[in-house]
């Protein structure tokens, strides 16, 4: 099985490098805006309601906003595009501790990444391709307290981050284009966006 997937990858690969020798275009940036599901941050909450339940913290009515991504690529080859992106989700709840409401608990998470992205079927009207990003989050987290003195207590910290998009899809114009993606990561599981080429 592993070999046979390495033969597909190899032959689209080999596809897009041809596709894009044909050259339909001249375009060499690309800017991008999307929205996504179930990224990393979104895990990372639930991984962290599920060790603050053993102490007795309940999480309620909870609002993820994101994660809504801009991201902007050059592309020096035809089929090799780099650039970064840009990543936001913020999250807020109500915090229950021993069945009483003890405050509204806000999580905001800020990325930025490095990344490439290879364009292996590269047409004039439909393209598929993979991405792939290394970073870093900003997480910073907002406790507005019903109990204590202090109203808001804050913190912030920073962790590794990424995403893996296996399989992209575009279809459009030349130079507009709609695009779904399919991985892992903080952009989510799946993502839907709209790409501008100039």
């Amino acid at each position: 099985m592993k070999k046979f997937l390495t033969m597909v990858v190899a032959a689209m690969m080999a596809t897009g490098i041809a596709n894009a020798q044909e050259g339909y275009d001249d375009t060499k940036h690309e800017v991008a805006v999307s929205a996504g599901v179930l990224s990393t941050s979104q895990y990372l909450d639930v991984f962290e309601a599920i060790i603050n339940s053993i102490v007795g913290a309940q999480y309620k009515d909870g609002n993820f906003t994101g994660p809504l991504s801009a991201e902007y690529f050059y592309h020096a080859k035809n089929w090799l595009g780099v650039g970064g992106i840009f990543v936001f989700g913020k999250d807020k709840q109500d915090m229950y501790v021993l069945g009483s409401k003890a405050g509204d608990l806000t999580h905001s998470y800020y990325t930025l990444m490095p990344a490439v992205k290879f364009d292996w079927l590269r047409l004039k009207n439909f393209g598929m391709y993979s991405k792939l990003g290394i970073g870093a989050t900003l997480r910073s987290e907002s406790l507005n307290s019903n109990t204590s003195s202090n109203d808001n207590d804050s913190s912030s910290d920073i962790h590794f981050n990424w995403q893996v998009s296996a399989l992209g899809f575009e279809a459009g114009s030349p130079k507009i284009r709609a695009f779904l993606e399919l991985g892992f990561g903080e952009q989510g599981v799946g993502l839907i966006g709209l790409r501008c080429k100039f």
